[in-house]
């Protein structure tokens, strides 16, 4: 196996501590994370940056692995000794002959050997890859549901990035589909936990952790503020005035609201307990809107004139 430098491909110091190891491959693999990246080499610095940390992650594999450019300079460093030869009738006394020397490639595929031994890896697949143990990460997404789904509840088919690992415990990247159930009462910005749902670990470590925020839609008739929900109520000037009794349909299902008299518009009528579910559960309000009836007909006109002259009232000049 090629010699690689390690802590060159994380980008640390030879003398860094795990903890700056696990920062920069944490950083790197998301950067160069193939779903995510749009930098053409991304896949293969994604799987450099994994074999570097799971050589350095390891205390074992890290000290084997830090002897392999010392014995190489002790080797180049180190004098040839000559051969001496016997000549007849010098007399000299023969020499021993110099041992033969290992060259750096024989200690460097030695080390690269036992490297390959700590870590799994072996030249032929089907056999099983000494453990490391990593920590999951965890992961983040966002799932959108509609107003009447956070009062009833609901669930999702939820697709994440994940990997795998092959024979030689190298990562693999995949997808997963999930079929998550939202409880009743979700409000937009709350965060749903799912334990063990995250990128799996290495090893015995444990599995991430999922995390998925809620984020109610925008909808064409009710209006969320936390878990009070907002709706208007159309009235003409002279029904607001005299009051009346609607049936309003609201998340909640169908309901009676009494409209007391004199009503002005911008009105807020509260039905305590009746907004999105939870402890406690918000409220529902109808907001007065004022409408305006058109004058079509004559008999429509007349009317308008004779509320003219029975109600000297200029809103203006109050």
């Amino acid at each position: 196996m090629k010699y690689k430098d390690h802590y060159k491909t994380l980008g640390v110091p030879r003398n860094a501590t795990q903890e700056a190891i696990k920062a920069a491959y944490r950083k790197l693999a998301r950067r160069y994370h193939p779903d995510v990246s749009r930098e053409p080499q991304a896949e293969v610095m994604f799987k450099e940056v994994g074999e570097a940390y799971k050589v350095l992650k390891d205390a074992e594999s890290r000290a084997i692995y830090d002897q392999i450019p010392y014995v190489a300079q002790e080797k180049r460093a180190e004098p040839k000794q000559p051969q001496a030869s016997a000549r007849a009738g010098t007399g000299a006394t023969p020499r021993e002959p110099a041992r033969e020397q290992p060259t750096f490639k024989r200690d460097e595929e030695q080390f690269s050997n036992i490297l390959d031994e700590v870590m799994g890896r072996r030249p032929t697949p089907g056999t099983k890859p000494r453990g490391i143990n990593v920590h999951g990460s965890d992961q983040h997404a966002k799932v959108q549901i509609d107003v009447e789904e956070a009062y009833a509840g609901t669930s999702r088919n939820i697709s994440m990035p994940t990997y795998v690992t092959d024979e030689y415990g190298a990562p693999i990247v995949s997808k997963r589909t999930l079929k998550v159930s939202i409880p009743k009462g979700m409000r937009s910005g709350q965060t749903l936990r799912l334990a063990g749902q995250g990128f799996p670990g290495m090893g015995e470590g444990k599995d991430g952790d999922l995390f998925l925020e809620i984020v109610i839609r925008p909808h064409r008739r009710y209006r969320v503020e936390g878990r009070d929900i907002f709706f208007d109520i159309p009235l003409t000037a002279n029904v607001a005035a005299l009051g009346t009794t609607v049936n309003v349909t609201t998340p909640a299902g169908p309901l009676q609201l009494a409209i007391p008299p004199g009503s002005s518009a911008g009105r807020k009528l509260r039905l305590k307990g009746k907004g999105i579910p939870g402890d406690p559960a918000g409220d529902l309000y109808g907001v007065i809107v004022n409408s305006t009836t058109p004058a079509r007909s004559s008999v429509a006109q007349k009317a308008y004139q004779a509320l003219k002259t029975a109600f000297d009232f200029s809103p203006r000049n109050s």
